[in-house]
């Protein structure tokens, strides 16, 4: 028979006390209330208000497309048992927009960020008339969102509201910070470079916030699921011509060929640089979270327009 000296059997009990104490003070998953997010975006800022107080469920996953994007049946059955269902809305996720009425219709609580900010209208292109729903890329409506959710998320049942409250207050100055800061970044690109041609419409809310002008798009509407025409290019070309745009800006989530085309087919020097738009990145992509995804967007737009 082993005998333990007795000092070395009170280390071992002292350390299994503590470690019993430290799994009763971390709730569960199980324990936590469910909020399910549909994009990627929404999802870190969910996790960022929420901290450990929820349980947060993220459906599209890093680097794919909000318009396209497609979840699976073990994820459109947990969808329905939430106890909160965050979506941006403004017909964002066409993929998955079937999944999010059927929760809606099976009474899941559900919050859509669209439909508490202002939301701008297209101008031009094929869905002219319609809601835009990429309002992130104005980090002021992030906050007008951030602020709107707050209470439901720290109404869920057996959170700290307390715990939540600074979370939410800590991420609002980081926004508010974020809004500055790009702000200043771009009084450095003169008013007259301040163009953007994208590879579909995604920077208008950016464009109304910070004074730019948007010049067009490759695809001429507000989602990756349509297709240009051979006149449409023709005319985009004339267009960055005629505006002496320097850069044009294609997405992280979408393949560069068109863009790459575009920019060879004017009689100048057009660089083509890549922005994170629609989605966040997987770890070492560049764009792991929000912040950092539109800090990491506005040096590119101000490298590339500046000059």
């Amino acid at each position: 028979m082993i005998r333990r000296r007795p000092a070395a059997f009170a280390t071992l009990l002292t350390a299994a006390l503590a470690a019993s104490v430290l799994s009763a003070c971390a709730p569960a998953a199980g324990d936590r209330p469910l909020v399910v997010v549909s994009t990627n975006i929404l999802g870190d800022v969910v996790d960022e208000l929420v901290g450990d107080e929820v349980e947060v469920m993220t459906l599209m996953r890093p680097d794919a497309d909000p318009h396209s994007f497609e979840i699976s049946a073990q994820d459109a059955a947990r969808l329905r048992t939430a106890d909160l269902l965050v979506s941006n809305g403004l017909g964002l996720e066409e993929g998955l927009q079937q999944h999010l009425d059927a929760a809606v219709a099976e009474e899941v609580d559900s919050f859509v960020a669209g439909e508490s900010m202002h939301a701008l209208e297209y101008t031009t292109g094929d869905t002219v008339g319609t809601l835009d729903p990429h309002f992130w890329t104005d980090p002021a409506r992030m906050i007008d969102v951030v602020e709107a959710l707050a209470p439901r998320l720290s109404e869920l049942p057996g959170v700290d509201e307390a715990v939540v409250d600074a979370h939410v207050d800590a991420y609002l100055a980081e926004l508010r910070r974020l809004d500055d800061d790009m702000a200043a970044a771009f009084e450095t690109i003169p008013a007259q470079r301040r163009a953007l041609v994208t590879n579909h419409h995604v920077f208008g809310y950016l464009a109304e916030r910070f004074g730019f002008r948007i010049v067009g798009a490759a695809i001429p509407g507000g989602t990756t699921l349509a297709a240009p025409s051979a006149s449409d290019l023709a005319d985009l070309v004339s267009a960055i011509e005629e505006n002496g745009v320097p850069a044009v800006f294609a997405e992280s989530s979408s393949p560069d060929r068109l863009m790459h085309a575009l920019a060879q087919e004017t009689d100048m020097h057009v660089e083509v640089i890549e922005l994170y738009t629609e989605s966040l990145t997987a770890e070492g992509g560049g764009a792991e979270d929000y912040l950092t995804m539109m800090r990491e967007n506005t040096q590119r737009i101000v490298t590339g327009l500046a000059q």
